[in-house]
């Protein structure tokens, strides 16, 4: 099977692109579309598809922005000016931000550990979808990813978890090269 060259050379360079260097335009509904077609190709043992998207876009964006400032702020009312306008933009960095939401439970045959590893590679087709189609992407957990009293606010329902929010946008300039794992710490062949 020949090597696609183009798509090595992109696994091997890949880099996401922080939420607030993006800008518009964002992807259009079918590309949104697109992309989640993509990033539902993971592995999913049992055909359970243990996971669903919730897209946020265009004002709507800003309306769950503001309301989970409010939340921030009335937990730390000292909050400094600066963190004040990072609560009020958390979805607003990029055109669009999309919520992988895991639906993972108990399951008679399938362990929920692979169920919570499915929505996780969902995030990270999704961002590569993002990628592919010329978008700058980033995946994202943030305090709301973790506080169970937003969740009605996000569209999270009581039983799921947010895996991660993938915002996607035109990237402003290019992020640069970040450091990476040394693999030698990391790999270790078994039987040697």
């Amino acid at each position: 099977m020949p090597v696609n060259a183009a798509l090595k050379t992109y696994l091997k360079t890949r880099r996401s692109t922080p939420a607030f260097q993006m800008t518009e335009p964002g992807p259009s509904r079918d590309e949104i579309m697109e992309m989640l077609e993509i990033a539902s190709r993971v592995p999913d043992h049992g055909k359970l598809a243990p996971w669903r998207f919730v897209v946020y876009a265009g004002a709507e964006r800003e309306r769950i922005s503001a309301e989970l400032a409010k939340v921030a702020m009335a937990r730390k009312p000292d909050m400094v000016e600066d963190m004040v306008k990072v609560e009020k933009t958390r979805l607003t960095r990029a055109p669009v931000v999309i919520a992988v939401i895991s639906r993972a439970a108990p399951h008679v045959k399938i362990p929920e550990w692979e169920q919570v590893l499915s929505a996780g590679a969902v995030c990270l087709n999704l961002s590569m979808a993002a990628q592919s189609m010329g978008f700058a992407s980033n995946w994202l957990t943030e305090w709301f990813a973790f506080d169970e009293s937003v969740y009605p606010l996000l569209g999270v329902k009581p039983d799921e978890k947010v895996a991660g929010f993938i915002h996607i946008g035109t990237q402003k300039m290019h992020p640069g090269e970040r450091a990476r794992p040394e693999l030698s710490e990391l790999v270790t062949f078994s039987g040697e």
